[in-house]
């Protein structure tokens, strides 16, 4: 059974037993989530553009990503709900990409944190078509023509 501990957490305790308590922290919940959520097929990105931005931008600074960025949560005692923001890539159904991510998420959540996860709502905020990424050339530089002198 699960007690709410905290905003940022979820106490679960085993049973009546005197052992001792195990807490886990909203954060963990959503990198689990996330982590679900990129492994989906025909999910181009996860988030919204300015928190992508940033986000690579901290990534290259830190060294690492966070697989929990574009994903909240809300922990209960003995439930969770999920929001994602996400980018689809083209030609992929939007419904059967937004029902896999549901069963993901529910079977990732649900086996490793033991929380029913109640919903999951997905909000689609672009398609990323190939090809359409920064216009640039092999070589890596951008080339764009100034329509101004």
């Amino acid at each position: 059974m699960a007690t709410s501990e905290s905003v940022s957490g979820s106490r679960l305790e085993s049973g009546t037993s005197a052992r001792g308590t195990t807490t886990i922290a909203d954060n963990v919940v959503s990198t689990i989530a996330g982590i679900a959520v990129r492994e989906t097929d025909g999910v181009h990105s996860v988030g919204k553009v300015p928190s992508r931005a940033l986000g690579a931008v901290k990534d290259k600074v830190s060294g690492s990503d966070d697989p929990g960025r574009g994903v909240k949560v809300e922990v209960g005692e003995k439930q969770t709900a999920v929001d994602v923001d996400i980018v689809v890539d083209y030609g992929i159904p939007i419904l059967e990409v937004a029902r896999n991510i549901r069963t993901h998420v529910t079977d990732a959540v649900e086996t490793m944190t033991g929380l029913e996860v109640v919903e999951t709502n997905i909000t689609v905020t672009d398609v990323h078509v190939p090809g359409s990424d920064d216009d640039e050339d092999e070589d890596g530089s951008s080339e764009r023509t100034s329509r101004v002198r």
